[in-house]
């Protein structure tokens, strides 16, 4: 095992891709020269040159359209998108292209298409710089939507989604590309569907994905220290499509269920779940599911509104133990 940071596990996939398989290039606004605004393409630029590593203009619906063409004829582009904001300007390439081609090609045509977006709130980035667009990209048929929560899956997810011949999105967050974790030395590949379980418990199962994920394995440490209470924690990972034999096998063994997401709760990841539990387990529950999630406002600007505006390890435990009566 090595600990490396999260950008770390990303730049080394991006590497081993790319020595791999010459068809495998990547393109974004400033992942060139400058090795990226989270560092996760450095070194790159000058390792294969700028035809396998293209610095593009400010110009999100071209250069994914370039990208989803290119992918349409054999290569395996990875864009990066600069901020999941302004990949609402690439929606057009994305929505009817990328995820449909092969459907209305009769399965002539792939489209090998990786699609990296950094979000989520980041320390006083504005409104127009932190969204969290998981369920729209959910909602477009034929994407596969995936989330890393460790530098293992930053890893492990990018290069299973290079190798996918489906379009593959991949939502990163702002605030963990300095996250440290363990990555073994040797490849390895992290499947594109699937929960992954992070910690076992008995008395309720806790959803997250992405950076709720470390929200919810503190609230379970807090939760088993201070309360006595054995908190599931479920990392959901692959967010489209959604595994819901995992989901179902957690909550018929804990009969409740709570969703963390930094995202607001209208028609998002959590109303997913909750249908997912209420079709698979609803005689098995003992609560009805909850959600710990975002106010439903535009992330303010101001530091302390900004932390109020989304939740925290405190809200989990908050809601677990009222759930539980304790």
């Amino acid at each position: 095992m090595a600990e490396m940071m999260y950008w770390q596990g990303i730049l080394r996939a991006h590497d081993e891709e790319m020595a791999r398989d010459p068809l495998v290039f990547a393109m974004g606004e400033d992942i060139g020269v400058a090795g990226g605004t989270y560092k996760a393409t450095s070194g790159l630029f000058a390792k294969y040159g700028e035809l396998r590593v293209v610095d593009t203009p400010i110009s999100e619906n071209s250069y994914t359209g370039i990208g989803v063409g290119a992918a349409m004829i054999g290569a395996r582009p990875i864009v990066e998108i600069m901020s999941v904001n302004f990949a609402w300007l690439a929606m057009d390439q994305l929505m009817n292209n990328a995820a449909k081609i092969h459907y209305m090609s009769g399965g002539r045509i792939r489209c090998p298409f990786v699609m990296r977006v950094p979000g989520g709130t980041a320390h006083q980035l504005g409104a127009q710089h932190s969204a969290r667009m998981e369920k729209v990209f959910m909602g477009i048929s034929g994407l596969r939507v995936v989330t890393p929560a460790t530098p293992r899956d930053a890893y492990g997810l990018l290069k299973s989604a290079v190798r996918c011949d489906d379009p593959v999105v991949i939502i990163e967050h702002e605030s963990m590309y300095n996250l440290k974790g363990e990555i073994p030395d040797t490849e390895f590949f992290t499947p594109l569907e699937g929960i992954e379980v992070m910690r076992p418990g008995k008395d309720v199962s806790i959803f997250a994905y992405n950076i709720s994920v470390h929200w919810a394995l503190e609230a379970a440490q807090q939760l088993a220290q201070e309360h006595g209470i054995d908190a599931e924690v479920i990392d959901l990972r692959a967010l489209k499509p959604m595994d819901r034999a995992g989901i179902a096998a957690s909550v018929h063994k804990t009969h409740r269920a709570i969703i963390v997401e930094e995202d607001e709760a209208p028609v998002g990841v959590g109303s997913e779940v909750i249908a997912i539990v209420n079709e698979e387990c609803f005689f098995d529950l003992d609560a009805a599911p909850v959600r710990v999630h975002a106010l439903d406002v535009p992330i303010p600007y101001n530091r302390r509104l900004e932390k109020a505006a989304i939740p925290n390890a405190g809200d989990v435990v908050a809601a677990v133990r009222k759930m539980l009566g304790r």
